[in-house]
C-alpha cells in the first residue's frame, strides 16, 4: 500500500470535511474547495481525521489512495493557511501592478500586459519588481503563477524576466570569435 496513503489527514478545529458518494468537500475560514472521489479508493471519516485505503489490491488503486490523500490534505491546509507563491521581475523598466482582481505588467513589450485572476485568488506588489500570488487552492495558485511566469520566462544570457523568488537561473556565456 501507498506509504502516504496509509497516513490519515488530520482535521483542525473550524475545519469541516464532508463525504459524499461522488465527492469531498472541505469547508473552513479559507473558503470551501471539493474533489471528485476515485471508485479505487474508499474513504472514512473517524474521531477527526479522514482515512484512505484502496478497495483492491492493483496498482492503479494503490497509487489512487495516496494521491486522494494528498489532495484532501492539500484543501485542509489551503483553507486553514493557504498557499502562496512569489514571483521576481529581474530587467531595466520591468515593473508589476496589481489593480482589484487584474495585474498589469510592464516586461520590455511595445504593449503592457493584464492577466486577469480567478475566483479564490488574490493578487499583491508589495514591490515594483515583486509579485506574491496567495489563495486556497494550491493548483490554481501554481497555475496562475505558471500563466504569468510565461509571459516573459527567464532568458539564459542576462536572466531577464519573470522568475519564481526561489529560481536559480544559470547563465550561459556569450559566443566568442
Amino acid at each position: 500500500m501507498s506509504r502516504i496513503g496509509k497516513m490519515p489527514v488530520t482535521i483542525p478545529q473550524g475545519v469541516d470535511v464532508t463525504i459524499k458518494a461522488d465527492q469531498i468537500s472541505v469547508k473552513g475560514a479559507g473558503g470551501t474547495l471539493s474533489v471528485a472521489t476515485n471508485a479505487l479508493v474508499k474513504v472514512s471519516q473517524e474521531s477527526g481525521s479522514v482515512h484512505f485505503a484502496p478497495t483492491n489490491e492493483s496498482r492503479e488503486a494503490n497509487a489512487m489512495s495516496g494521491t486522494l490523500r494528498q489532495l484532501v490534505n492539500n484543501m485542509v491546509t489551503g483553507v486553514t493557511k493557504g498557499f502562496e507563491k512569489k514571483l521576481a521581475l529581474v530587467g531595466v523598466g520591468y515593473r508589476a501592478q496589481a489593480a482589484g482582481s487584474k495585474l498589469n505588467l510592464t516586461v520590455g513589450f511595445s504593449h503592457p500586459v493584464a492577466i486577469d485572476m480567478p475566483a479564490g485568488i488574490k493578487v499583491e506588489t508589495p514591490a515594483p519588481t515583486e509579485i506574491i500570488i496567495k489563495g486556497a487552492d494550491r493548483q490554481a495558485v501554481g497555475q496562475i503563477a505558471a500563466v504569468i511566469r510565461a509571459v516573459r520566462p527567464p532568458e539564459p544570457y542576462k536572466g531577464k524576466g519573470i522568475r519564481y523568488a526561489d529560481e536559480k537561473i544559470t547563465i550561459k556565456e556569450t559566443k566568442k570569435k
